[in-house]
């Protein structure tokens, strides 16, 4: 079924958008927008919606509709627009691409099926029939962490010989499979994205294609110009602008890795969040915040 197949690459730097939540979990859409707004105005090259660092996962599908598209009203057509359909099964998963459809995001995100251990051939023909289903092009999106079905390299490889499977987002932390990939033979239209922002200047210097990042919610200028420095050949910039972001990655260690919550915080700092999570206990303690206002201090920020 795949009508709606683009020329578009995935390339750039896309954040994966939070969902400012207000106190008792309900969206607030005025400041999701307002996020929206600044991500898409400082020149990012697509938006990664509905994610795990969007809660996309605690969403309904309803919700994650009516983000989309206020998303897509934002961006005016400016960005990529990723639209993530992160549920626990294959057909789960098809129905929610289905409910994207008239809405035609440029590409379709899955994880690979979790709660239940699967195996290789498995997460094969799982992404086999999601490929042949959407409209869209499909992004694998490697996250074990959450999933507990980590995506082998193999398998990364033989996917990106289906048709209609486009690029793997990779938020393993594995640079080793990661840079074996990217050296590995593959069709030309596959991109290689890194999830993981300490290894964002590496993997373009390597050769990637592109950064999804979620602490980039925070402060997106540095990837941006970490970015425009890769497509000069500027390995220097890179790890200058790797370097800040680092710096800025501490907001999450002093909090002791909680990285939503953090990035929340930051995020409500400058006026373009709110520090609850849909499950409010997740939620920041004021010390906590007073942490990250810290950080975010020192580094000149605010």
């Amino acid at each position: 079924m795949v009508k709606n197949q683009n020329s578009k690459k995935l390339e750039g730097i896309i954040p994966a958008l939070i969902t400012p939540m207000e106190e008792k979990g309900e969206i607030n859409f005025q400041l999701l927008e307002k996020q929206a707004a600044y991500l898409s105005e400082a020149g990012v090259h697509g938006i990664f919606v509905n994610g795990t660092t969007s809660e996309g996962a605690y969403l309904s599908t309803k919700e994650k509709i009516e983000v989309f598209k206020l998303v897509k009203s934002v961006t005016q057509g400016r960005q990529i627009l990723c639209a993530a359909c992160i549920q626990s099964s294959t057909r789960m998963t098809i129905e929610e691409i289905r409910a994207f459809e008239s809405l035609e995001p440029d590409f379709i995100v899955a994880v690979a099926p979790f709660y239940i251990n699967a195996s290789q051939e498995v997460i094969i023909q799982h992404y086999r029939e999601i490929a042949r289903t959407s409209e869209a092009p499909v992004i694998i999106y490697n996250i074990p962490q959450c999933t507990h079905n980590n995506i082998s390299l193999s398998t990364i490889v033989d996917l990106a010989e289906v048709e209609n499977i486009s690029a793997i987002k990779d938020s393993s932390g594995d640079f080793i499979s990661f840079s074996r990939g990217l050296l590995s033979e593959v069709p030309s239209h596959f991109s290689w994205i890194q999830g993981e922002d300490y290894l964002d200047g590496p993997s373009l210097i390597l050769g990637a294609q592109g950064i999804v990042t979620g602490l980039g919610n925070v402060r997106i200028e540095e990837y941006v110009e970490m970015y425009r420095a890769a497509e000069q050949g500027n390995a220097s910039r890179i790890i200058d602008c790797q370097k800040k972001i680092n710096s800025l990655y501490e907001i999450i260690r002093i909090t002791g890795g909680k990285v939503l919550p953090a990035i929340k915080a930051g995020a409500s700092l400058f006026g373009r969040s709110e520090k609850w999570l849909r499950t409010s206990s997740m939620t920041l303690t004021g010390d906590e915040i007073e942490d990250v206002k810290q950080v975010l201090l020192k580094l000149g920020l605010l």
